[in-house]
This record gives structure tokens, sequence and C-alpha cells, in this order.
């Protein structure tokens, strides 16, 4: 009989922890034992219930989850973290593997991979999916700058709250470049740019490309 794996989930959207709910309801030795919706919420139950893992998004109120991992972590705890975030900015994905995170999950990750995750955490190794495990390798590559160098807090002191990631697909947008060639220029899935570009409509609180040029101009972001 497999040992059966308990699991916490962090997020602040209840729809999210409903749809991991789902998908995990159909694995007969996965089981989720709690819920919260921000980093000091997940602290304390996994203090009090001890999970096997984890599961927790970064964006949260009160507490992020890069920061929740890294004080669970400090505390010595057994149980295993798994990032799922739908940003996959180097500076997020760095600060969460110095933090201690076991692996790294984008949130359009499917079904099979999703699961591969969690049994390979659990069985003790470590697992980023592929767009993350380059941005790995890629850093590990870097002869002159480590981890520790290449992160940055996840407030950044750009206006908007931009990350570096979203700083580059913002000046590739608006020279004109469509998705699919940022998508090709910056080896990344098209999907992903597709997100980064909501992200950045969503930040800047703004509907069209017009809005979007005249926006970054007035904060003098190209």
């Amino acid at each position: 009989m497999n040992k059966t794996t308990s699991i916490v989930l962090a997020d602040d959207h209840s729809l999210v922890r409903d749809g991991i709910r789902a998908l995990l309801e159909g694995e007969n030795d996965l089981i989720v034992i709690g819920e919260v919706s921000n980093g000091q919420e997940a602290i304390e139950m996994v203090q009090n219930k001890t999970p096997d893992l984890l599961i927790i998004d970064i964006r949260m109120p009160i507490m992020n989850g890069i920061d929740a991992v890294e004080r669970l972590k400090k505390n010595n705890t057994t149980t295993k973290c798994i990032i799922l975030s739908m940003h996959d900015s180097e500076e997020y994905i760095l600060k969460s593997v110095k933090a201690g995170a076991n692996g790294y999950l984008l949130k359009d990750t499917g079904k099979t991979e999703f699961i591969k995750a969690i049994r390979t955490v659990e069985q003790g190794d470590k697992y980023f999916s592929g767009d993350i495990s380059n941005v790995l390798v890629n850093n590990l590559l870097k002869p002159s700058k480590t981890i520790v160098e290449n992160t940055e807090t996840l407030k950044s002191d750009t206006p908007f709250d931009l990350t570096s990631k979203e700083l580059q697909v913002l000046e590739l947008v608006l020279s004109g470049l469509t998705n699919k060639q940022i998508s090709e220029k910056l080896e990344k899935s098209k999907r992903t740019i597709e997100t980064h570009r909501f992200n950045l409509m969503r930040k800047m609180e703004v509907k069209n490309l017009i809005d979007l040029s005249k926006r970054a101009q007035e904060y003098d972001l190209i």
C-alpha cells in the first residue's frame, strides 16, 4: 500500500485552490488536509499539522509565498515546499531556490506534470518545469554571478512593481513585435508571453497598446 502524502494549499484565490483540490482528488495517495490564503496562515498550518507537502503561491497578502517558505526552512520544517506561480521571471525563480523551495511550477502546468512534480519532491528530489530549469542552468553558467547576486526583492523599485522580465517584454511589445515574435526572441512559450502582456496591462491599468505606450512614456519606462 502506497504511503499517503498530506498536502496544504496556500493561494489567495479560492478558485485556484478548488482547482488543485479537484485535480488531486483522483489520486488515492494524495490528500489535501488544509487550505489557507496567505503566507502567515501557511506557516501556522504547517506548524500545526506538519503536512508532507506545501503547495504555495508567490503573490499573497500579509506574507508572500517565498518569504513563507524561507521562514519554514529556517525553522527546520520537514514539510517540502513547491512554489506554484504564474510568474516565470528569473528573479522569482532564483529567490525561490535561495529560500529553499523544493520545486517551482507555473500555473499553466498540465495535470500529468503537476502530479509528477509532487511525487518527485515527496521522494526527496527537486522538480522544476522545463522553462524554469533553463533559467537555473543559464544562471549557473554565468561565471561572474551567483544566485544571491541575481535576485531582487519581490517589491521592485520600478513603477507599477514590474519585474525585469516584464520590462523586457514591454520594450519588445512597444517595438511592434507580436507575441509569437517575442516568444521566439526570448525563447519562451507564446502562452508565457501572453501572460506577461496581460500582467503589464493589469499592473499599468491600461486596456490597449496606445495607452500602454503613453503610460510607459509617462513613467520613463522606455
